[in-house]
């Protein structure tokens, strides 16, 4: 067997921290998200409590990356688009979250080519959501 055959597959979720550094995203981004008004749109489509949804979307994110797939255990059958169906998601919203996001991985011990691919998947998978157009203002 060569040494390349022995050598451990690292996820995403490795190579990031694991965890830890997924739950850093996560708070950076809702932080962003409740105290700048650049993201005033996005932050009104959630409740005044965002520790659920810190919870939740780091569940999310530690299995999408290839970590404990806890999340998809507890919620059967939804996905993450499926989860955000109802929500009047416009490109406005959509650019909102993906700019949040983008700051919260830049700002986190990520290596850089692996948080550009990570926010590379996760813009695609935001602005899949959008279900209107954005609001004429």
């Amino acid at each position: 067997m060569t040494a390349a055959a022995n050598q451990v597959k690292q996820t995403p979720f490795d190579m990031i921290g694991g965890a830890p550094v997924v739950r850093q995203v996560v708070d950076r981004f809702y932080d962003l998200m409740d105290s700048e008004r650049d993201y005033a749109a996005l932050r009104a489509m959630h409740a005044e409590d965002l520790a659920p949804m810190r919870t939740s979307l780091s569940g999310f994110l530690i299995a999408w990356l290839g970590g404990p797939r806890d999340w998809f255990s507890e919620h059967p059958g939804v996905c993450v688009m499926s989860a955000h169906a109802k929500l009047a998601i416009d490109r406005e919203s959509a650019d909102q979250w993906v700019d949040a996001m983008r700051r919260a991985v830049t700002e986190a011990p990520i290596d850089s080519e692996l948080g550009t691919r990570m926010m590379e998947a996760l813009s695609g998978m935001a602005q899949g959501m959008v279900r209107r157009p954005a609001s004429v203002g």
